[in-house]
């Protein structure tokens, strides 16, 4: 379970990163770059390696976020949530500097700044030390976004949405048929197989959970955004 129960999935731009201590994992939020893009490290507790979530920008700051004493955790993965620049511009700079494999949907692949070391689909699982976070395939956003599941084996489940889900809606879409198919497959794959106490962390601003949203799905779809 979680031991920092005073974590509230805040960051301020620019500011101080949120720190959440589970069982088998540590969550580390940070807002970096000028659309105040989260990047989340996640790090074993067992075995000190640890996978990023979206290399946004500002690769100074990702790689105090790492650490650089002899100490600091072993970043074998960084995952690259969708194809938009804000979400990969400083992917090359931090996988580089790390000797880090680097992960994203095939559909997405293309122009991201350097290939990926593995392309994964829905249904697929990453390693993070001994953890294991699960690969969700939400289409809409843009063709290959992901979003990443750690099913926590003593607490909640937690949900890594990259900008398919925030609270208030789903993410932007650029015509009715892909804002359908991303809130079909946000509530077929999301909101309908996981439980209430669910948190996700979206790519941008604040965190929440599926219970909070979970009543405002059908005004999401009457308002069409």
């Amino acid at each position: 379970m979680d031991v920092l129960e005073d974590y509230t999935g805040h960051v301020e731009p620019g500011g101080p990163a949120a720190r959440r201590v589970l069982d088998a994992l540590t969550i580390t939020k940070v807002s970096v770059g000028p659309m105040d893009n989260n990047a989340y490290l996640l790090v074993c507790r067992a075995t000190n390696e640890a996978l990023l979530i979206d290399a946004a920008a500002d690769p100074e700051r990702l790689s105090d976020l790492v650490g650089h004493d002899v100490t600091r955790p072993r970043l074998r993965t960084v995952v690259t949530t969708h194809q938009h620049g804000d979400h990969w511009a400083a992917l090359g700079a931090v996988a580089g500097a790390n000797g880090s494999n680097t992960a994203a949907h095939p559909l997405d692949a293309e122009v991201l700044p350097v290939p990926p070391d593995f392309l994964v689909e829905h249904g697929d699982t990453l390693q993070v030390g001994e953890s294991t976070l699960e690969v969700i395939h939400l289409r809409g956003h843009t063709p290959g976004s992901i979003a990443l599941l750690y099913r926590d084996p003593t607490g909640h489940p937690h949900l890594f949405t990259g900008d398919s889900l925030f609270p208030g809606g789903v993410g932007r879409t650029t015509s009715p048929e892909a804002f359908t198919s991303l809130l079909d497959d946000v509530q077929s794959r999301l909101f309908d197989a996981l439980p209430d106490n669910t948190w996700f962390y979206p790519g941008h601003g604040d965190d929440s959970t599926l219970g909070a949203e979970r009543p405002n799905l059908n005004e999401w779809r009457s308002r069409g955004w």
